[in-house]
């Protein structure tokens, strides 16, 4: 059997990688739009910031394709692809052909529809490609206005505010990070990001970039303005569903699977960023672990059922920890909600629970019990009896 995967990201790679350790002897051929190997996404932040070399962004060997005996086309672009004759074409003319495909093709940072967007000096960060461009214009130019408060755009904040740089983040909404945080947690963190240096302005709707062929900086539609020498969007991905939908196969805002991550042919999968289970696409980086390990178990007959994924974030934003698991802002009866905050310390604690259950968690300011309480959010633990001794510290999780 031959195994065709698109796009060697974490969803592509994993997905290899465990085709390979289930069958010695399955074909495995790997098509990839980058010119680099397979680089874990949030290493990008930590080589912007300068603390991680470029020689170290890569996961694994430069040999270990090869040793795995797993062929990757680099620098390939997929231009189409016919589920009925079991063949892809790239756009260099090559035909690839597979008795199992799996889209692995991500996501692209969403634009919106802004005047000036496509001005120099304008930038998303999705690929190393994007940072090595930062990085360049960031020699000269230091000035940079981030255009979104979450995840990504407080990440790359943090990066760029490493190297020097006069940071400011613009975000639409009335908090940072709004769909990890509440507003007690996120009115905590915008304050660690003040003390530090990094400006923060909320319910900022932009209205253009402005500059004469080249970004100067942003104009707001309540008419205030703001200078910059760069423009950072981060505002999002969308999934890249257009190869899907010219062959035919279902896709909504992703391409849509079933449990055994199949799509709407029997002979396509589709894992990660781009994968829509359920009615929803994840992505983040537990989804598309698990998404990828299931396709590769069924694309060769082997069931393993998909079940979803319990959303969990955890990073470190200018040196504040912050984790984000399962349902933390609920709407609609039955829910209880109990935090307690140390805003001296900088540390937020909160749990969602219904009927007992636990159904979500945000964690901030401190590493010790974060990994605990994400995994017993996932799990559903029922908490009732302990539920208001969780959040003091020296807290002993072993107990449960």
């Amino acid at each position: 059997m031959k195994a065709v995967i698109i796009g060697n990201g974490l969803a592509g790679t994993i997905a290899a990688k465990t085709l390979r350790e289930l069958d010695a002897s399955v074909e495995i051929e790997v098509i990839a739009g980058e010119s680099y190997p397979y680089y874990p996404r949030p290493n990008l932040i930590d080589f912007m910031a300068g603390v991680l070399p470029y020689e170290r962004l890569f996961a694994f060997p430069a040999n270990w394709h090869e040793r795995q005996n797993i062929t990757i086309r680099l620098g390939a672009s997929v231009v189409r692809i016919d589920p009925a004759a079991g063949a892809v074409e790239t756009r260099d003319g090559r035909t690839s052909f597979f008795d199992r495909l799996l889209l692995a093709n991500g996501s692209s940072a969403a634009v919106p529809p802004l005047k000036g967007s496509d001005k120099k000096g304008v930038f998303v960060l999705k690929t190393l490609d994007d940072a090595l461009s930062i990085l360049e214009v960031l020699k000269t130019r230091p000035r940079v206005a981030l255009l979104g408060g979450g995840l990504l755009g407080l990440e790359i904040a943090r990066a760029i505010k490493a190297r020097g740089a006069d940071v400011s983040v613009n975000e639409f909404f009335d908090r940072l990070l709004p769909r990890q945080l509440d507003p007690p947690g996120a009115a905590l963190l915008k304050t660690q990001l003040e003390r530090l240096g990094i400006g923060v302005r909320l319910g900022a709707s932009a209205e253009e970039i402005t500059g004469e062929g080249e970004a100067s900086g942003l104009k707001f539609k309540d008419g205030s303005s703001a200078e910059a020498d760069m423009v950072v969007i981060a505002a999002g991905v969308r999934p890249n569903v257009s190869l899907a939908k010219e062959a035919g196969i279902a896709a909504d805002r992703g391409v849509v699977v079933d449990d055994h991550l199949r799509t709407s042919h029997p002979t396509v999968y589709a894992a990660g960023d781009v994968a829509q289970h359920n009615g929803r696409v994840y992505g983040i980086i537990p989804a598309s672990f698990d998404q990828a390990r299931a396709a590769a178990f069924n694309m060769l007959g082997m069931e393993k059922r998909y079940e979803g994924t319990v959303p969990s974030n955890t990073l470190k934003i200018v040196g504040v920890f912050v984790t984000s698991v399962g349902l933390v802002n609920p709407e609609g009866p039955g829910y209880e909600m109990i935090a307690k905050e140390d805003v001296a310390a900088g540390i937020y604690r909160k749990l969602v629970l219904k009927d007992g259950v636990l159904e979500g968690a945000i964690w901030m300011g401190t590493k010790k019990g974060a990994a605990d309480i994400a995994r017993l959010t996932a799990s559903r633990k029922n908490v009732a009896a302990l539920k208001a001794d969780i959040l003091e510290d020296g807290f002993d999780f072993a107990g449960l």
